[in-house]
């Protein structure tokens, strides 16, 4: 039997009678820690533990004390009773008491002990109803952070610890707003120190006792990275009293808008500009949001059918990162990524055509470079590059031919197959024929540009200059490297 007793939060004052009683009778006491101001007093009246302060010094992870620890009573306990002590309550930020519960060999009986919450919480003159998340500074991630409850991060043990969670908090909120180091709540030793936020770990002494209480954000403004910030404002447009064009959108009018906003991002990747590439994927996002708003005032699905769909795929996709599937090489994972695929359809009898599951609404380009990667996936593809060149040539003719005899709609479409063969071998390159032409535009753009900016310093205007002027003008740009 191993009987785990709180030291409670503070002074022995605040020890409960049961638990005073325990200790002074305990044959075999051990303590995780004996800095704790009840042991100083219990030391005076002479009990007598065994501490295992020595073992956090012999390891580098907390974890590797705590599996000691439990290691040794689990030992101990075969033999005798025996009473372990920890800091506060036993169930509260007390792995050690978890490691003992998951033994089903061990009889583990929890005692009282005051959790360090309570005076904590009355010092702090905080009501947790009002939003309270409780954290383990050595585990948590600013993912986990509710900004907008209270939040009391523990076991701040040193100040390597008290760097890390400065950091973690500093990535969402400023640096100056202010927290509370708080340290032995409760007891006559306690002391509560506010300081901004990138001074908790300078010049305040912490230890085992040491907590860090963050309050409740009350600015919007600090919260406007949090996607939970941001679905409500997308929720607050669209509900009542909210805009009056947001309102009154479907699925089918933000088409347009996405499909722009989508061009936008990849402009801003071909100009590599980082703060516009953010702006960009943020009005994409935007668009998004949108829909899966419309979807949730409808009735149909919302946001978190949207996360949830894409968390499951991506996990199902990605079984040599979640699962026990080899993958070494990217090859290697477009390999199972296209087997999964075929596994999720199962044997779908609707399909008739394995250009079904091509999109649509994609631009012409990229929808040609689709078909022709199903085509070659099922051998109809060509193994060398010289007969996709052959083929370019030959619709060309075709093109001219078509031009020649006025046949207008023949042209239009040996030009298409002309654009469909280049996609070809763009194709085999490797390389996105839309990208290429988005280059190409914005490179146009960019003479041009500059062209008319020459004209202007000149005084002229464009239109009264002939072609080879404009040319020569055309010229300078390239030479410049626009």
């Amino acid at each position: 039997m191993i009987s785990v007793i709180g030291l409670g939060a503070g002074d022995l004052s605040q020890l409960p009678l049961g638990i005073y009683r325990k200790l002074s009778a305990a044959e075999h006491l051990y303590l995780r820690t004996k800095e704790h101001p009840v042991i100083k007093e219990l030391e005076a009246e002479g009990i007598r533990y065994h501490s295992f302060d020595d073992i956090y010094e012999k390891h580098e992870q907390f974890e590797d004390v705590y599996d000691e620890i439990v290691d040794i009573l689990r030992n101990e306990a075969k033999t005798k009773e025996i009473v372990y002590a920890v800091p506060g309550h036993p169930m509260v930020a007390e792995k050690t008491t978890q490691l003992l519960l998951e033994d089903q060999n061990l009889q583990v009986k929890i005692e009282g002990g005051q959790s360090f919450i309570d005076p904590l919480l009355a010092s702090l003159r905080i009501d947790p109803i009002e939003g309270f998340q409780f954290i383990d500074a050595l585990s948590f991630e600013k993912d986990e952070l509710q900004l907008s409850q209270h939040i009391i991060i523990c076991q701040v043990y040193d100040q390597y610890i008290a760097s890390n969670v400065k950091l973690t908090l500093m990535e969402q909120l400023p640096d100056e707003y202010e927290v509370y180091i708080v340290t032995a709540a409760g007891s006559k030793d306690e002391k509560i120190t506010k300081v901004p936020l990138y001074e908790l770990d300078r010049g305040v002494e912490v230890n085992n006792l040491t907590s860090v209480y963050v309050p409740p954000v009350q600015e919007v403004e600090s919260l406007y990275h949090d996607f939970r910030t941001f679905r409500r404002i997308i929720a607050a447009l669209r509900g009542p009293g909210g805009c009056p064009w947001d309102q009154k959108q479907t699925h089918q009018s933000l088409k347009k808008y996405l499909l722009e906003e989508v061009y936008e991002v990849l402009d801003a990747i071909d100009r590599e500009d980082d703060d516009h590439l953010a702006e960009e994927l943020g009005d994409v996002l935007l668009q998004v949001a949108l829909h899966a708003q419309i979807g949730e005032d409808e009735g149909m699905f919302s946001i978190d059918d949207v996360i949830r769909g894409i968390s499951e795929k991506m996990i199902r996709r990605h079984p040599h990162v979640f699962g026990d599937v080899t993958a070494e090489t990217a090859d290697e994972v477009v390999t199972n990524w296209e087997q999964i695929k075929q596994l999720e359809k199962g044997s779908n009898k609707e399909e008739k055509s394995i250009f079904d599951e091509i999109t649509k609404g994609l631009p012409g380009l990229m929808k040609a470079v689709e078909y022709q990667k199903k085509a070659a996936k099922v051998g109809f593809d060509w193994d060398a590059v010289e007969p996709m060149w052959d083929k370019v040539f030959e619709e060309i003719k075709e093109y001219k031919v078509a031009v020649e005899e006025k046949q207008k709609g023949d042209a239009i479409q040996e030009f298409g197959d002309i654009l469909f063969a280049l996609a070809n071998i763009a194709r085999f390159y490797k390389f996105d024929p839309e990208e290429a032409i988005a280059m190409t535009n914005q490179k146009f753009v960019r003479r041009f540009q500059f062209i008319e900016t020459e004209l202007r310093k000149q005084g002229l205007k464009i239109e009264e200059q002939t072609l080879e002027e404009l040319d020569a003008i055309w010229e300078k740009a390239k030479q410049a490297g626009l």
